[in-house]
């Protein structure tokens, strides 16, 4: 039964992440901690942390905490509710999308999109820091690790292994 509530959590996710599941993160976290109760908003960012970490879409998150939260049914569940109903309806876009190329209204959908799309991965970053943050240590080093990710070129694995490594040593 959890794995058809998993389906069903991630279809109607999937069929409003507009620039991925990245923007549809805070609200898989709320379903999957406060409504459901199925992971603490500790053990989601650290699926969402392991999703990261590993190459492949941003979609990998739902298929973690599927695994997590009911095996591999819920695995499989999770990533076919976020893949296979978005998917249909892209597919049934895009020719319309090509019918109407000519069309102006086309640009000032695409210019309107921009914004909901940075709003809605600037919650995400604001919900998994809000619920991660353990002290002011952690909090200052996300802090430290969203600058050096913004003003430098330092890979993002440098970044996971450093916060990993001082995890680990129970600085975090």
């Amino acid at each position: 039964m959890t794995a058809l509530w998993l389906f069903i959590v991630c279809a109607q996710l999937g069929m409003v992440a507009i620039g991925g599941m990245i923007t549809v993160l805070p609200e898989l976290q709320r379903q999957v901690t406060a409504v459901h109760g199925w992971l603490s908003p500790a053990e989601f960012g650290a699926l969402y942390a392991l999703a990261q970490a590993a190459p492949g879409p941003n979609v990998l998150v739902v298929t973690v905490v599927g695994w997590r939260v009911a095996g591999a049914a819920g695995a499989a569940a999770a990533t076919a509710g976020a893949l296979l109903p978005s998917g249909l309806l892209t597919w049934f876009v895009a020719g319309l999308w090509h019918r109407f190329r000519d069309r102006p209204w086309r640009g000032q959908i695409q210019r309107g999109l921009v914004p909901v799309t940075v709003g809605l991965v600037a919650a995400a970053a604001w919900l998994l820091t809000a619920s991660t943050t353990t002290g002011w240590v952690s909090g200052a080093f996300t802090v430290g690790v969203g600058l050096l990710a913004l003003r430098t070129r330092v890979h993002p694995l440098v970044l996971l292994g450093a916060g990993a490594g001082l995890g680990a040593a129970g600085l975090l």
